[in-house]
């Protein structure tokens, strides 16, 4: 699967910004999706993940209550909606997909179990 990403990319203080992710590819409705951020002069980290039907979302403690990802496997596509964003949200953001197995299962929140992953793109938030 590759992976595409886009979307907004810079906002005030308490604003929203969408992501999304297309995907290429026939395995897309079969992978586990997630979405990685990596802000200045820190390891990348796990922000949101949804299971390859979309039954079951996850969040980092960090973003719960005002960042959601959804799916459309119709559409091939995955988002990002992020709201009262901080300047501490400010990263480089990544989606990324992997088979949807028991180990993805138990370790989406660490990067090895996703096999594909888009470019990035930046996300500035200013105070």
């Amino acid at each position: 699967v590759q992976l595409q990403a886009s979307g907004e990319a810079w906002c005030s203080l308490g604003g929203s910004l969408r992501l999304s992710c297309a995907a290429s590819g026939r395995t897309f409705s079969s992978y586990f999706m997630g979405w990685f951020r990596r802000a200045p002069g820190k390891d990348r980290e796990f922000v949101v993940g949804i299971t390859s039907r979309g039954g079951r979302t996850y969040s980092a403690d960090s973003v719960k209550g005002r960042f959601t990802i959804s799916r459309d496997n119709s559409k091939n596509t995955v988002s990002l909606q992020m709201s009262s964003l901080t300047p501490e949200d400010t990263a480089r953001y990544y989606c990324a997909g992997g088979r949807d197995t028991l180990d993805m299962r138990v370790g989406f929140r660490d990067s090895r179990p996703y096999e594909d992953w888009g470019q990035g793109t930046e996300v500035t938030v200013s105070s």
